[in-house]
């Protein structure tokens, strides 16, 4: 298992034994045992990958348009692809990186290439309650001269070592962790953390284990203790004594999202990010950004991500001589910052972007004026795919080509604009799915649309399904259920993409 431990040190048989045990469509692969392959046999098919993704983030895929295996546990090579194109795809509307992975390499458990993946879906999925929204109470770790952005813009491993600290404040324990490497070696950490966030109706729980010398038999004692109220997860002795820091921080995220043990924060607006925020944060964080961007607003004020992700849109576009990089000093930096946010509003006019109104400042400034720039981008990489004879596709050639699609199909859906109202109910995507792979579509799966919880079924199985022939679709059910134009425009663009590919085979 060291191979293992080396790509995902998450030991993830451990997790997703721990996450999945009670779903009745995989009690025949479950549990998965550290020996030998099991963990790539049990990867094979697609299925459990998909299962996974949603358990990060709910209602990602909808399960209904997965292959499953037969009787005998026997499932197509060819059935086994597409569920593992639809779990990739599923992937990076998540924000994870596939950079390089191919349904292949999923299939034939190509080590560290199936390791990596799972370590993003599982990080992604203890990451996400790690917010405001979620923990009002998270406020408090904040100094006095600190904003609420600066709180969203943190790392998790930053929120989780101000959360340590703060419940070991509480309990007049004065250590303070900086790390979960070399700073939680000797378990009084974890010993005092447990005693602090233990609920009153559970435990009680001690400091018992740090009268031990041997500190992996201490660590043991710690984790026996996590045991009693059950957050004994991703951890043994050995990794805490050895300090492994990203098994550490999973240990420290589950017990944050079991037992937070924050006050509730009082009367304050929350600041959430909206749907659209968050789409485009997933498509950003999907090309490699770097560094990861966590609060659109924030993270981009330096400019330096705009002009990462010019470069991925566009190979070459960049030149990186006039871009300033940081370390930025306390005196000047923020000159530098304003000038690399203008050179990406210079990056967005040489695209013939729209940015009336916006300038470099206002990137700098953390408005919301960002996200027009950020639409566009990601509206130029998606019509990318879509270029015909050096020209970029336009809108109105994007409906006609549907519409013919659907005609030539004998299905009687059409669209007239992005806007249109029958999209809604989801049948002109459905349809030109079928259309595209005749028969795909399992037409006793879509309802009437007759209200709103059918509406968002179709919208589900529709983006599913678009994912599974093959598009690399961002939208959420609600883009479609809303009519949302811009969403909806990439969607029937991507669709149109894997159409074109499938005619010139």
């Amino acid at each position: 298992s060291s191979g293992i431990n080396a790509e995902c040190p998450l030991r993830p048989g451990d997790w997703i034994n721990f996450r999945l045990n009670k779903d009745k469509g995989l009690a025949k692969r479950l549990p998965i045992s550290e020996e030998g392959d099991h963990l790539f046999e049990a990867l094979k098919d697609g299925v459990l990958m998909n299962k996974l993704v949603n358990d990060s983030v709910t209602d990602t895929v909808d399960e209904r348009a997965l292959n499953m295996p037969d009787a005998n546990g026997k499932l197509s090579i060819f059935k086994m692809r597409e569920n593992q194109t639809l779990a990739l795809n599923s992937c990076v509307a998540i924000g994870c990186n596939v950079v390089n992975i191919g349904a292949e390499d999923l299939i034939n458990g190509t080590r560290h290439l199936c390791l990596g993946l799972l370590w993003q879906i599982i990080r992604i999925g203890l990451m996400a309650k790690i917010t405001l929204k979620d923990c009002p109470g998270l406020r408090a770790l904040l100094d006095e001269f600190e904003s609420l952005e600066q709180l969203l813009a943190m790392s998790p491993e930053e929120i989780l070592c101000r959360w340590v600290n703060y419940q070991l404040n509480k309990i007049g324990c004065k250590r303070v962790v900086k790390n979960f490497t070399s700073d939680i070696k000797d378990s009084e950490v974890y010993a005092n953390l447990l005693v602090a966030v233990c609920p009153a109706d559970q435990g009680p729980i001690g400091l018992e284990p740090l009268n031990h010398q041997d500190l992996t038999q201490r660590a043991e004692l710690v984790l026996q203790n996590a045991d009693v109220i059950g957050v004994r997860s991703f951890v043994r002795a050995k990794d805490i004594v050895s300090g492994n820091q990203k098994l550490n921080l999973a240990f420290v995220a589950n017990l944050f999202n079991t037992y937070p043990a924050m006050d509730d924060a009082g009367d304050f607006e929350i600041i959430e990010e909206t749907r659209e925020e968050k789409t485009f944060r997933n498509w950003m964080n999907s090309l490699g950004t770097t560094p990861r961007v966590k609060y659109i607003y924030e993270d981009l004020k330096d400019g330096l991500a705009l002009i990462h992700l010019f470069d991925k849109i566009e190979n070459g576009s960049v030149n990186w001589k006039k871009v300033n990089t940081p370390p930025f000093k306390a005196l000047g930096g923020s000159m530098k910052k304003l000038e690399n946010c203008n050179f990406a509003i210079e990056l967005g006019q040489q695209f013939n972007f729209v940015l009336v109104g916006v300038g470099g400042k206002d990137i700098h400034d953390g408005s919301k004026l960002t996200l027009a720039l950020i639409w566009q981008m990601m509206r130029h990489y998606t019509l990318k795919m879509l270029t015909h004879d050096g020209k970029i596709m336009k809108d109105n050639e994007i409906i006609k080509w549907c519409n013919e699609k659907l005609q030539a199909a004998g299905k009687s859906s059409s669209l007239s604009s992005f806007k249109d109202s029958s999209i809604a109910n989801s049948t002109p995507i459905i349809d030109l799915i079928d259309a595209i792979q005749p028969g795909y579509i399992n037409y006793e799966l879509v309802t009437k649309a007759s209200n709103d919880e059918e509406k968002f079924l179709n919208a589900r199985y529709a983006i599913t399904m678009a994912r599974k022939i093959g598009a690399r679709i961002f939208a959420l059910p609600e883009d479609i259920t809303e009519v949302n134009a811009k969403m909806v425009m990439t969607v029937f663009a991507c669709l149109m993409s894997v159409g074109f590919m499938r005619d010139q085979k």
